[in-house]
């Protein structure tokens, strides 16, 4: 489990506005992402990331106060990545086909990048109040953005969009971080099994009720 801490974590001093601004955001971000996965989170710090990304350490503290401020963006910048091959993935202009392979494509391709930090920032890296809440809001956008693209592509019909959701969001993301764990991501074998196993899910006929005796289980996000 990740460290919690109680006090409210450092949010970013300020948005990029300028392409030259948000380059040197991504080269942060990037180099924070890779330090944290080669170092892990006791020998991360803020000289090493401003040196890894070219830049001078008060250029890094002019957006970011701190490294917590730091690992915050990293997550959010994670969390944005997911929420948008989700979003593409219930795009409704392209073939259903289609859909589904951005989904898997775009869901190896999200933690494709840098893996190893991935794994360091649900299990090491603390969190604060504001860490929280940005988790928080996630969870909610991401158990939402299940339910549309489940709407949007499954052949069969279901009373239950919230669990069958569920269930489809649990499968994809462990696959998909169990891969990354076994360093497997990128092989074609993983994609294909993936492909398929989401295809499978939401093209099979479902039930559009279920039996007075059966009780659907509270769903936790």
């Amino acid at each position: 489990m990740a460290t919690r801490i109680t006090r409210t974590s450092g949010a970013m001093r300020k948005a990029p506005k300028q392409a030259r601004s948000r380059a040197t955001i991504d080269a942060i971000l990037d180099a924070a992402a890779h330090i944290l996965g080669e170092r892990g989170w006791s020998a991360f710090t803020t000289n090493a990331v401003a040196e890894t990304a070219g830049v001078s350490i008060g250029s890094l503290y002019q957006y970011f106060p701190d490294k917590l401020a730091l690992i915050d963006a990293v997550r959010r910048r994670h969390f944005d990545d997911v929420l948008a091959v989700l979003q593409a993935g219930a795009n409704p202009e392209i073939p259903r086909t289609r859909r589904i392979a951005a989904l898997v494509d775009g869901m190896i391709a999200v933690h494709s990048r840098h893996p190893a930090a991935h794994r360091v920032l649900m299990e090491e890296s603390p969190r604060g109040d504001t860490s929280r809440s940005a988790h928080d809001r996630f969870e909610l956008a991401c158990r939402k953005a299940y339910e549309a693209l489940f709407i949007a592509n499954a052949s069969g019909g279901s009373h239950h969009v919230r669990l069958a959701a569920q269930v489809l969001a649990g499968a994809l993301a462990g696959a998909v971080h169990e891969a990354a764990r076994q360093g497997q991501l990128a092989s074609p074998v993983l994609r294909w099994e993936l492909v398929t196993l989401v295809n499978a899910y939401l093209s099979r006929a479902r039930p559009v009720s279920v039996s007075r005796s059966e009780k659907v289980p509270a769903v936790r996000v």
